[in-house]
């Protein structure tokens, strides 16, 4: 079973191998076969002609359910894991072949039309994107999350049952990689914000339609400084690193407008760079990391 919640399983067990390989390598060695035998035959047999993972199948026959899953990347975020772990170019290449072929699955019926089923195939593919930036991954991204929105009713009810956390946490998800994780302190519903990375530098918009006075507060490595991970893995249910600052890296930050250049260490950018917008105004920056 390769939909909810086999999947979790499937990554649950890769979980355990990438802990083990950093904790205790020799017992990982004892998991090391069985991990890549499950992977290689979920390629042979689990998925169709588009990398799509089927939502079942018999690894001992190859007989396979007729729909696809909506968790098809909570699957692949254990293939990719091993990947990051093995250097199995294998499953990599499953990977970007999935997310090659998304604009196969446009408007596609995920779990019936569902909000939940949107919900975990867009995070499925926001996940696997933030590894591997495919231009098409993105503009796939980019319009079936605007299906998902249009089925918010005007109570701001979803659906009416605990799925519709999953459209609440992939909003956010969808938010963090167009802010690049960049976030400004007060928020206020008038400020507009977004963020791109391109070609080693960082691009940020900020708008405002009344005067602010605030903080433009950037994200951290938090796989490494909130849960002391040695590697930041494809994670389910991850709110995805962009643009992380390193506490001790220091970056130029540029006013596009002005052209007047700042430097600051990275501990100092999470805390907050101050920055004043007047009524209707927009400022534009790009941040470069230091050699």
């Amino acid at each position: 079973k390769l939909r909810d919640h086999g999947c979790e399983v499937i990554n649950g067990l890769t979980e355990l191998y990438a802990a083990l390989r950093h904790a205790q390598p020799e017992k990982a060695e004892a998991y090391r076969k069985p991990i890549h035998d499950m992977f290689d035959r979920i390629l042979e047999a689990g998925r169709n002609e588009h990398g799509m993972l089927y939502n079942s199948f018999n690894p001992q026959t190859g007989e396979h359910s007729k729909g696809i899953c909506d968790t098809w990347g909570y699957n692949y975020d254990g293939f990719y894991t091993v990947y990051l772990l093995d250097k199995t170019e294998a499953y990599r290449e499953a990977v970007l072949k999935a997310l090659g072929n998304l604009n196969y699955y446009t408007n596609y019926a995920w779990e019936g039309m569902s909000s939940d089923g949107y919900a975990d195939s867009i995070e499925s593919a926001i996940n696997l994107y933030n590894r591997e930036p495919i231009a098409s991954t993105a503009g796939w991204i980019d319009s079936e999350i605007r299906i998902m929105w249009a089925k918010q009713q005007d109570s701001g009810v979803i659906e009416g049952w605990h799925g519709d956390g999953n459209f609440a946490r992939t909003t956010i998800m969808y938010v963090l990689m167009k802010t690049q994780g960049i976030r400004v302190e007060p928020w206020r519903a008038d400020i507009r914000i977004g963020a791109v990375r391109e070609a080693g530098k960082v691009f940020v918009s900020i708008a405002a339609n009344e005067a602010w006075r605030g903080k433009i507060m950037f994200d951290r490595p938090r796989h490494k400084v909130n849960m002391h991970m040695p590697v930041d893995y494809p994670r389910i249910n991850q709110f995805a690193e962009w643009f992380a600052v390193e506490d001790n890296s220091r970056y130029e930050v540029e006013n596009a407008l002005s052209g007047k250049v700042a430097e600051y260490a990275g501990r100092d950018m999470a805390a907050g760079i101050e920055e004043i917008l007047s009524a209707n105004s927009e400022k534009r920056f790009v941040i470069v990391q230091k050699k």
